[in-house]
């Protein structure tokens, strides 16, 4: 049967796409090696292959021919006949086209080869606490995006343009009353838990885990909530992160501390929230950009929803605290499981932000969202960072980093210029909380279901109303179509509220 003129331009635009989106994920294998397994000396070479890669893969995107398919694809009367998919697409590929097509493309290869480098030397300054050998790479990268934000152009803040990156949308206008009521609430909790007679005892959590003992649990965990180790696996990086190629290879890394329960196991439970949503994209997506999640904050969600509010509740170590007791028999001698849930859920001011807690943890966003705007709004240098940092953490959490390792070099995300990112990470706890409600009031006998080991249901209601969109819906569309809400930072105050004020006695 003879093709239409429309269905023949669809699919070469399908095929073009695909193409285009096959350089995506030949870089994401190329990346996750560089932060995985590349030897330290294979990382310029690697580093240039990175930036050739990406220059062709930004070729296709901006070039006449994908701009010729998009034009015809949006012509009234052409437009209306399109199924949703490839319309997604190409209302993603218009953003996207738009937004490159404004960089000269010897500009962005050069970023991005300064980005890959600058990731290396990162882990290097941050292993050597030498602030002072990142600090040129970081000013470089600096540069780019303020270079970058002039091309794009912006209305009403130079770091809209970044936000809009990772969360289609989002304003600072927007951003900034949800930061300051979570602000003001958080600083407010943890004053009165640090007030607080009762204090969780903790010390078993920092006895000696072998390293070998906490992966084979971590796994045992993610197997039994759902991360498939078909179409995924776990390895170590300096930095734990997720990375998808398809929706059947989906990775995730973790790193391991002896002497420290918590840091692997929620570290293994958090990237697997990101896996989990990735895994169970609509795979009719795969070879499209809708294939990935639908904005970072809510990427961010499914993680913290995980790690946070299935995997510190008490539901969820009624079912896996026996078999905790069983792998690591002296360290968890004389502990009970409720002794157990408070000393995982403990609050207290810390360094580190991927090891805070649920309390603290936002006003670790609030620190790098308050330095970042600065950073762009050029109120603040590179130079200066240290100092900042350390005075904003004396501020919002009244602790000091004695190195800068523990300080403002702790952090992958400004080495590669992933400014607008960190406030995806609060935003997602606010979207947790919000979507979580509604979900609790939807599958009848939630925490039960999870005190008995049974995920599915949860899995499956979280694929029938988020994960199965990818980006199809947009994040506003997502978080209204299930809330019936904008996004509110209420639910987040209440939930911690609720449960911290519980644990502590308040």
């Amino acid at each position: 049967m003879n093709k239409t003129p429309l269905e023949k331009r669809t699919a070469a635009f399908r095929d073009y796409v695909k193409r285009m989106m096959s350089y995506s994920q030949a870089l994401a294998i190329l990346n996750w090696d560089l932060r995985t397994k590349a030897p330290r000396k294979g990382v310029d070479a690697r580093s240039e292959l990175i930036g050739v890669m990406s220059g062709e893969h930004f070729r296709l995107l901006t070039s006449p021919e994908l701009a010729e398919h998009l034009a015809a694809l949006q012509e009234a009367g052409t437009w209306e006949q399109l199924d949703a998919i490839t319309r997604g697409t190409v209302q993603e590929c218009q953003k996207e086209l738009a937004r490159f097509q404004k960089i000269p493309a010897d500009r962005y290869q050069k970023f991005v080869t300064l980005a890959a480098k600058s990731g290396a030397v990162w882990e290097e300054a941050r292993a050597a606490n030498d602030f002072a050998s990142f600090r040129p790479y970081l000013e470089e990268v600096v540069k780019f995006q303020l270079e970058f934000i002039e091309y794009w152009g912006y209305q009403d803040n130079k770091y809209d343009t970044l936000l809009d990156i990772y969360e289609p949308g989002m304003t600072v206008a927007q951003l900034d009353p949800l930061f300051r009521q979570l602000r003001e609430k958080t600083v407010s909790l943890v004053n009165a838990i640090a007030a607080a007679p009762y204090k969780p005892d903790t010390r078993f959590l920092g006895k000696h885990y072998p390293e070998a003992a906490q992966e084979a649990f971590s796994r045992f965990v993610l197997e039994k909530i759902g991360y498939d180790f078909q179409a995924g696996r776990l390895d170590r990086s300096v930095h734990p992160f997720c990375t998808s190629f398809a929706p059947g290879d989906v990775r995730i890394t973790t790193r391991f501390n002896p002497d420290h329960l918590n840091e692997a196991l929620f570290g293994c439970i958090h990237e697997a929230g990101h896996a989990i949503y990735e895994q169970n994209i609509n795979p009719e997506l795969f070879g499209t950009p809708l294939c990935d999640g639908a904005s970072m904050g809510i990427h961010e969600s499914q993680s913290r929803f995980w790690e946070n509010m299935v995997g510190r509740s008490l539901p969820f170590w009624q079912h896996f605290f026996a078999e905790a007791v069983r792998r690591f028999p002296d360290q968890l001698a004389g502990v009970s499981v409720k002794q157990f849930y408070h000393a995982v859920n403990e609050v207290t001011p810390s360094l580190i932000r991927i090891e805070a807690d649920e309390v603290t943890y936002n006003l670790h966003i609030m620190i790098r969202y308050e330095i970042e705007k600065g950073l762009i709004e050029q109120t603040i240098e590179v130079g200066e960072l240290p100092t900042i940092w350390n005075q904003k953490m004396k501020e919002y959490l009244g602790v000091v980093p004695s190195t800068d390792s523990e300080g403002v070099l702790q952090d992958v995300h400004w080495s590669d210029g992933s400014f607008g990112y960190f406030p995806t990470y609060s935003l997602g706890n606010m979207y947790a909380a919000q979507i979580a409600a509604v979900m609790k009031k939807q599958i009848s006998g939630y925490e039960q279901l999870i005190a008995r080991g049974e995920f599915a249901p949860i899995r499956e209601w979280l694929h029938q109303n988020i994960h199965q969109y990818g980006k199809l819906k947009s994040p506003s569309q997502l978080l209204h179509d299930i809330t019936g809400e904008a996004p509110n930072a209420d639910y987040l105050v209440e939930y911690l509220e609720s449960k911290y004020k519980a644990i502590y006695q308040l």
